[in-house]
């Protein structure tokens, strides 16, 4: 349950970087020192790469303290949330 929580949780964050508005303006600030088609820009177009590295970073996170939990719950919530609402528009 611990790993679908914390899956879910860096889909969330995954996301939050590399679609939703709220990062609009840091993915352009990045963009304009690492431009999409060099390997540091594709890193924030590429949800499957950057889910590694976000991923990688909620796991040590969860290891080192538990109380990360505080942190990832309501990430895993927004994402069953909004696959839900995705699954309902259909």
């Amino acid at each position: 349950m611990e790993y679908l929580i914390l899956g879910l949780a860096t889909y969330r964050l995954t996301r939050l970087f590399t679609r939703d508005t709220i990062f609009e303006s840091f993915r352009n600030w990045w963009w304009i020192k690492f431009p999409p088609h060099k390997k540091l820009g594709y890193l924030l177009t590429c949800e499957w790469c950057l889910s590694i590295w976000l991923g990688s970073l909620v796991f040590v996170c969860y290891i080192i303290n538990t109380v990360t939990v505080l942190v990832v719950a309501p990430l895993a919530l927004s994402a069953i949330a909004g696959l839900l609402t995705a699954y309902e528009d259909k």
